[in-house]
């Protein structure tokens, strides 16, 4: 309800009924889970008891949304529709043009309001950084005090966390809710964030420094504008404390103001560009590995058993914890789509189950990115020993997560298959990394030899690279070093 514009708006035009509806059709999608639901539902049930307290109770409904609001419609006659403007997957987006369709059919007012610093409409990049900024900067909205119901509108009830409808059950998942989120973020601003920028990159440790606000941001219990204005008055208190702790902890707090602006960054590319779920952002690697699907290396790199300890052990604690940081999240990435040549479509939707902070925006444009085929990024293959040895180099998250590996000393466990007599019960790495990337390289160097592609790398770089200044130049592979990240 806090700092939410449509709430606000309606409110004071009269009656409102607060809808949420569930979409068994979108729960059948490749890229949603029974863990984005658990998160979904604890907001659900904390929304619904703000809302009675203020007067109009939530009202949820399962089925088509055209559906349900026609039925609205021909209950109340005249209604009117407020939202928050949407960047999300196709699916969304689809159903979206149905309900504009449904509104002009019946002379219905669709007030979208823009949410965070996604601005529509847009032909490129050129001044969406001002705009953004100057959004962060307005006033945060505050929930109504006392809303209007409208009468006899049955609340109907909110399916459990339980229903089949939402596909497998998880294991632990983070909690959801607006009071979770301001207690998050509370405990990151206060106390966590003081080692941020030491731990981001470090498995493990880094979900106790890193803020944890990704999936908040994502359902919307806190929005970026609010959070981006509490840090910005902590790090006002900082500043007048002479300390070096305090001096530190501020710089901890400005790189994660930074992060907070690249997201918005990268849901914009989403919203300018909707194909980008489907097609590669520069044609010419269209069809680069789409023939060379290898299922045995999915499965194995799916469930985190490719031989690699520290692939695996990112994989198995995705799926007990549904998160990790950005570093092994791009780690995931660029080992797919490198060392086993997985087109970055199949892998997309695996890692959207398993992230309960899925963000269609941002993993589209991440996946696109890490896996080498937007033509204006550098790539970035991650050398999955290196990265073993430098962000775990006593075993500690491998062990936790690999137990097949937890009598292999410190000397072998990033590289077991050295040993004398390696695991017996550990599998052997599907691939030699060297020869996988050399392969991966000069696969990459024959596309960019198209004729038009520095052209089309440029329209590319107008319509959805930021606006930062670097020399054009031929992309140079990093092995064990990510020049961007935005752990949340």
């Amino acid at each position: 309800m806090q700092d939410h514009a449509p709430l606000s708006c309606a409110s004071v035009q009269g009656a409102v009924i607060p809808l949420y509806v569930v979409e068994p059709d979108y729960w059948r999608l490749p890229d949603v889970s029974r863990r984005h639901w658990h998160f979904i539902h604890d907001c659900l049930i904390e929304l619904q008891a703000e809302l009675a307290s203020r007067g109009a109770p939530l009202v949820c409904r399962m089925g088509r949304v055209v559906e349900v609001l026609e039925d609205l419609r021909r209950k109340f006659g005249h209604i009117a529709l407020w939202s928050h403007e949407e960047t999300g997957n196709d699916w969304t987006f689809a159903r979206d043009r149905q309900v504009s369709a449904w509104c002009k059919a019946h002379a219905i007012e669709w007030y979208q309001i823009p949410s965070n610093g996604v601005v529509r409409r847009l032909k490129n990049r050129d001044g969406w950084s001002a705009l953004r900024d100057k959004r962060m900067a307005e006033p945060v909205i505050l929930a109504p005090y006392q809303l209007s119901a409208a009468m006899d509108v049955p609340a109907g009830s909110i399916p459990s966390k339980d229903d089949w409808m939402f596909g497998e059950s998880v294991q632990s998942v983070q909690s959801g809710g607006r009071s979770e989120g301001m207690r998050v973020l509370d405990s990151f601003l206060k106390q966590r964030a003081n080692k941020y920028m030491a731990t981001i990159s470090k498995p493990g440790v880094s979900a106790r420094h890193c803020s944890r606000l990704s999936a908040h941001i994502a359902y919307g219990t806190l929005s970026v504008r609010e959070i981006e204005q509490a840090t910005k008055a902590r790090m006002a208190i900082l500043a007048s404390d002479a300390d070096p702790a305090a001096k530190s902890f501020r710089k901890n707090l400005s790189a994660f103001l930074s992060r907070l602006a690249w997201r918005c960054h990268f849901v914009q590319k989403l919203e300018q560009q909707p194909s980008i779920e489907f097609r590669c952002m520069h044609s010419a690697f269209e069809g680069m590995r789409e023939p060379h699907f290898n299922q045995d290396f999915f499965e194995a790199w799916a469930t985190g058993h490719t031989g690699y300890p520290l692939i695996d052990a990112a994989m198995r604690s995705l799926h007990a914890n549904g998160w990790i940081n950005f570093r092994m999240r791009a780690m995931l990435v660029s080992f797919a789509s490198y060392n086993l040549w997985l087109d970055w479509r199949q892998t997309a939707p695996h890692l959207a189950r398993l992230f309960t902070d899925y963000e269609p925006g941002i993993h589209l444009s991440q996946f696109q990115m890490q896996s080498g085929v937007t033509g204006i990024n550098t790539l970035r293959i991650y050398n999955p020993i290196k990265q073993s040895m430098d962000h775990d180099p006593e075993g500690k998250f491998i062990r936790r997560y690999v137990p097949e590996l937890s009598t292999v000393s410190d000397q072998w466990i990033h590289e077991p298959w050295r040993l004398p007599e390696p695991p017996p019960n550990y599998a052997k790495p599907l691939v030699d990394h060297e020869t996988a990337i050399k392969m991966a390289r000069d696969r990459i160097a024959a596309c960019r030899k198209v004729p038009d592609f520095i052209d089309s790398a440029r329209q590319v770089r107008q319509k959805l690279g930021s606006r930062a200044k670097q020399p054009e130049r031929r992309a140079k592979v990093i092995k064990d070093k990510s020049q961007l990240s935005f752990d949340m």
